[in-house]
């Protein structure tokens, strides 16, 4: 199960550290600054595919997102 509260707080996180806004992330993949704001809130939950979405836009891991690790990379071979 995806923890959503560590979800909502590493994406701001990482969006806030590179300096995104919301509006920027909406016009990049198929979500609403709202969906995402709340997403982020940790009140709405977000879906696995949306979670892949967020972790290749940001190029971050899965794992990071959801707290599974405190490594962002993504381990590519």
């Amino acid at each position: 199960m995806i923890n959503e509260n560590i979800l909502g707080v590493r994406l701001r996180e990482i969006r806030q550290l590179r300096n995104i806004s919301l509006g920027q992330i909406e016009k990049t993949i198929n979500i609403t600054k709202s969906t995402l704001s709340n997403i982020e809130r940790g009140i709405k939950p977000a879906s696995l595919s949306m979670v892949i979405t967020l972790a290749d836009f940001f190029d971050v891991s899965v794992d990071y997102l959801v707290g599974r690790t405190d490594v962002p990379e993504v381990n590519k071979k």
